[in-house]
């Protein structure tokens, strides 16, 4: 039987991945959900748990990687673990609902190697200084935000190895590449896109 599929979107810490999310899922016309991923990180003021993220302790997190819960799973930025239970996309694919899976760069090697009937989309920021001014906007220390810059420069010269890549100047526009993409891989039932 074949699975629902799996949408794969990456992309720099501040180039809008959530936001561009909420509003894909949004205007979804066909079944489609957000597997909510597991951090070790504290929640930023509004989130919230098991909505948001699934926020877990570090001990809580290795353990379920040790018993083999996780997709796929990283340590992001020096100090954060992030990842996905297989809970929150596995039954739901199986059951035919597509699953939009937001997560970086490293997971998404994973998600490469162990999936290959999904479709990839890396969320392009439209230069570096909109990524400071959003990681600014959101209330990132100063240190955070140096880190995750350092790291974006790294995951930007890695979104070749994407299907696709989506600028995110205008929100609403990549919104509407990104449900065009998406709509499209639910219809062809987990087939993956081509690179061309």
């Amino acid at each position: 039987m074949t699975r629902a599929p799996l949408i794969v979107m990456a992309g720099p810490s501040g180039v809008g991945k959530t936001t561009v999310a909420e509003r894909l899922l949004a205007a979804a016309t066909r079944p489609l959900r957000r597997a909510v991923t597991a951090t070790t990180r504290p929640p930023r003021p509004g989130e919230r748990p098991g909505i948001d993220y699934h926020f877990w302790t570090p001990a809580a997190f290795r353990e379920a990687v040790a018993a083999g819960w996780m997709l796929e799973w990283a340590e992001v930025h020096g100090s954060d673990l992030y990842g996905t239970p297989r809970s929150e996309v596995d039954p739901h694919r199986a059951a035919g609902t597509a699953v939009l899976l937001v997560i970086d760069v490293q997971g998404a090697d994973q998600i490469r190697a162990m999936e290959p009937d999904h479709m990839s989309v890396f969320l392009l920021p439209p230069c570096l200084a909109s990524l400071r001014d959003r990681l600014v906007a959101r209330g990132d220390a100063p240190e955070k935000i140096e880190r995750r810059l350092r790291t974006a420069t790294g995951e930007l010269a890695r979104a070749g190895e994407f299907d696709r890549l989506v600028v995110n100047a205008d929100i609403s526009a990549a919104v509407r590449i990104l449900s065009h993409l998406t709509e499209t891989t639910v219809r062809l039932r987990g087939l993956t896109c081509s690179t061309n």
